[in-house]
């Protein structure tokens, strides 16, 4: 039995989750989810990771409530995530999906903004964005660095400054947890970067619990409290990465040789490719 001290602590529980898809191309596949329990701890920064068609971002979508799944529960911060609305799973959970392109010119700031609408929808409708959610906007897009940029078209600025944006976007949901899909994706190494100091300010300086999907091995390890191995739709490992990222656990997933040694400046699991 957990005690109530623990188990306020935890962002999201699992027990004997199982998801696959019933319509669309992967429909009657076989299950893209098995069985999957595990505890994501509160204020801390979780990597997902494994290969491709490993479960990874239909597991974000569901902690997102975007999917619910067929088989088991899902609990968010002590409560039923299928007994939530939208709405309210909205208020505590923001999702940064992994194409952020958008179809129509808005401004940084009209896109920024759109992060305020869960909280202006309910028995009465939408209400209009009033002092204070501009307030909360033009602070997200400071902490970002995006300010400066407010009257630009997202369509003009670059993929770096694109997906701060974006992240501000998600802030001004005011959520406790936040959900990133291949954060770091398209981006060049300088961007890369600053993407990745930027998850951890934000965890270290809000409180706020991040879980992203990656494919970066060694960004996961670097800048992730905790990581998790998916493989065939079923967790293949979790912990530090010190406990993950290891030659044989990964060569198992991977299929692969690996080599793993220390960052010289951290001391974290460093992975590369042998000659």
């Amino acid at each position: 039995m957990m005690n109530d001290e623990f188990t306020s602590n935890v962002a999201y529980s699992l027990q004997d989750v199982s998801f696959s898809y019933s319509r669309g191309k992967h429909a009657g596949s076989e299950a893209v989810l098995k069985e999957l329990s595990c505890l994501m701890l509160s204020g801390r920064v979780l990597g997902i990771l494994g290969p491709n068609g490993s479960g990874k971002s239909t597991l974000l979508k569901l902690l997102a409530r975007v999917y619910q799944p067929q088989q088991g529960t899902i609990e968010i911060l002590g409560e039923s995530l299928s007994g939530l609305s939208q709405i309210e799973v909205a208020k505590r959970v923001a999702l940064v999906p992994q194409e952020t392109l958008q179809v129509f010119p808005f401004t940084i700031a009209e896109m920024v903004l759109m992060g305020r609408s869960p909280h202006h929808q309910g028995w009465g409708g939408w209400h209009w964005e009033d002092s204070q959610d501009w307030a909360i906007v033009q602070n997200a897009m400071e902490e970002l660095d995006v300010a400066h940029l407010g009257d630009r078209l997202v369509t003009e600025v670059s993929g770096g400054e694109r997906q701060r944006a974006v992240i501000a976007r998600a802030l001004v949901q005011e959520p406790q947890i936040l959900l990133l899909d291949e954060p770091t994706a398209f981006l060049d190494l300088h961007h890369q970067l600053d993407i990745a100091r930027i998850i951890r300010r934000l965890n270290r300086e809000r409180g706020l619990t991040v879980i992203l999907v990656s494919h970066d091995l060694n960004l996961a390890s670097q800048y992730c409290d905790h990581v998790m191995l998916l493989n065939k739709g079923r967790i293949a490992a979790m912990g530090s990465p010190h406990m993950v990222i290891q030659p044989k656990v990964l060569e198992a997933v991977y299929g692969c040789s690996v080599l793993v040694d220390r960052h010289p400046q951290s001391g974290l699991p460093r992975v590369s490719l042998p000659m």
